[in-house]
């Protein structure tokens, strides 16, 4: 049913409204997945593919892990679970002043008691190289093409895709 395309474009949708990722490093000795609010600066409608941006502290275990590895992962669940993803990029600390004075907001300056010169504000940058996301096919209309004989396996391979970010 869906395109990758289409699956992709949904996805960045979700994103902008839930915003809510897991984000961790990958290697040897993965790191434990954190909840991080995810920003983009455009709105991704016009095939804009830029950063997914996260605040966070430089007192962080993510952020001090960064000097040993940025391949990260990060997952999501919209808040309907009508939608998922795994975003595979590089992660890494870029307190661009132009990007955190644009994404800056209240519910970001509560976390920082110095404001945008903060020294513990660490803006994180996650370049996506790609990702697999996959529509909820656990739905009503799911549920009766089954009793109507409909291999749910075949249905469901409409409704995941493998998308490059870059």
């Amino acid at each position: 049913m869906a395109t990758p395309k289409e699956l992709e474009a949904q996805f960045w949708k979700a994103l902008k409204s839930d915003m809510t990722m897991m984000v961790g490093l990958v290697g040897e000795d993965d790191s434990h997945m954190r909840p991080l609010t995810a920003q983009t600066e455009r709105d991704h409608a016009d095939g804009y593919r830029g950063p997914i941006w996260f605040f966070s502290s430089t007192e962080t275990t993510l952020v001090r892990e960064l000097s040993r590895s940025n391949a990260a992962v990060a997952t999501f669940a919209s808040k309907g679970h009508d939608l998922f993803a795994t975003v595979h990029g590089q992660l890494r600390v870029d307190n661009d002043r132009r990007v955190i004075d644009a994404l800056w907001n209240s519910f970001i300056a509560a976390w920082y008691e110095g404001g945008k010169d903060d020294p513990k504000l660490a803006l994180l940058r996650l370049d996506a190289d790609n990702a697999e996301i996959w529509l909820n096919a656990s739905s009503l209309l799911a549920g009766i093409k089954i009793l109507l004989g409909s291999d749910p396996k075949e249905d469901y391979k409409e409704n995941v895709a493998k998308v490059s970010l870059k």
